[in-house]
């Protein structure tokens, strides 16, 4: 009985990192220029192929 607990206790740890981290980058954002994607103090959006795309930076990006 402890053994079928430990089973399926170790199976919920080891499977929910994959099921609550499906949707990482969300919604994409529609632009046709730099000014139409969100301001950040940590990213910097850029504009490319008409979709919004996260730039990362060390430090303040503005």
């Amino acid at each position: 009985m402890v053994k079928t607990f430990k089973f399926i206790y170790s199976i919920i740890i080891f499977l929910s990192p994959f099921l609550v981290v499906m949707n990482v980058d969300g919604e994409l954002i529609k632009c046709t220029m730099d000014a139409d994607c969100p301001t950040s103090l940590n990213r910097k959006w850029l504009c490319i192929n008409n979709i919004c795309r996260k730039m990362s930076c060390t430090l303040r990006c503005w």
